[in-house]
């Protein structure tokens, strides 16, 4: 069975705010290679039933994850031939995808979700590029916090526990040891760009080009901001190490952060920090190494995008307690659809 898509693909995969997006831009700006917004293909595969369920979904996936394997199971060829049908669906977007930016031999895929659906991905696309970029995670859950929370820990972490849920997948995906793929820690590669781009290129197969660490002389495009989108990467035109140790101001300063980020480190299995690139022994060093001497972070600068993200976060919780309003949003929404229908 021939499982290569005709477009030789590859992933770049990591917990939200661990540097994949930067990671993007550098390969993005090699000649071989086209990458671009995320486009969220395989994780609505992954949940229609046959591989996982989801928890909620506007109709009855538990009946539908039954059908679907019922049916599945009658094929001449039973998973495989969903299997393939998965890859042929996902081919025909990432080849026509390139083919409309000019037909570069190599289409990056940086969809940070994808680190929670590994075990899916890689029967579907077993011979992809896969490049597993790993960060401290209490910088992973600083960056979030601040970036879409303005630093407010407790609400990011109630609204997604992201250490809890991407340490354990990409621990587990990482002990697989497959050939092909490429790990590697981001205060190594913002340390050392040009290394340890050299050594991903050489992983993918593609000639090493050094311009490409400078990826902000070379974006040719600006993607649509959303409220997904990245905070402080259009910032720069190469990788620095400016946000390597951030996290450790706000935890020096701050005890009831610092209480909580414990108790979120001592929720993760030890052996899967190890595997990732951060043991325990380590892992507090730096903010033992501080002892006192960091000032307390000023708050981050408020922008329309963390206005407008704070907003939702915020009504969205509002919402969901208060059934007034989730009914005032509901007529309001029938009022939008009624009135944009053509």
């Amino acid at each position: 069975m021939d499982t290569t898509s005709s477009t030789k693909l590859v992933f770049v995969i990591g917990a939200p705010r661990s540097g994949t997006t930067m990671l993007e831009r550098m390969l993005s700006a090699h000649s071989h290679i086209q990458g671009g917004p995320e486009p969220h293909l395989l994780t609505p595969l992954a949940h229609l039933g046959v591989w996982d369920n989801v928890d909620k979904a506007p109709y009855d996936h538990v009946l539908a994850a039954q059908a679907q394997r019922g049916f599945v199971a009658q094929l001449p060829r039973g998973e495989e031939d969903y299997w393939d049908a998965c890859r042929a669906y996902c081919d025909v977007l990432y080849n026509r995808y390139t083919q409309a930016k000019g037909s570069k031999p190599y289409c990056l895929d940086k969809t940070p979700a994808y680190a929670l659906v590994l075990p899916f991905i890689t029967r579907i696309y077993p011979d992809a590029s896969f490049i597993v970029l790993t960060r401290h995670p209490l910088a992973i859950f600083s960056s979030y916090a601040n970036s879409f929370f303005n630093g407010d820990y407790q609400v990011a972490h109630d609204y997604n526990p992201i250490i809890e849920r991407y340490v354990p997948a990409l621990a587990s995906f990482l002990n697989r040891g497959l050939s092909n793929t490429f790990h590697l820690r981001y205060e190594e590669l913002v340390r050392e760009p040009e290394l340890w781009f050299e050594r991903i290129c050489a992983h993918i197969g593609v000639p090493y080009e050094a311009d490409a660490v400078n990826y902000g002389n070379k974006r040719e495009e600006q993607q649509a901001k959303g409220l997904g989108d990245p905070i402080g990467v259009a910032q720069h035109t190469r990788p620095t190490t400016a946000s390597v140790k951030k996290w450790v101001a706000e935890l020096a300063t701050d005890n009831a952060k610092l209480v909580l980020a414990q108790k979120m480190i001592a929720a993760v299995n030890p052996d899967d920090l190890a595997v990732i690139g951060y043991p325990v022994d380590a892992l507090w060093q730096p903010l033992e190494e501080a002892d006192g001497g960091v000032e307390r972070p000023k708050p981050p600068k408020l922008t329309r995008y963390r206005l407008e993200r704070g907003l939702i976060i915020r009504l969205r919780a509002f919402a969901q307690h208060s059934q007034w309003f989730h009914r005032a949003l509901s007529r309001l929404r029938l009022m939008c659809n009624v009135l944009l229908r053509e």
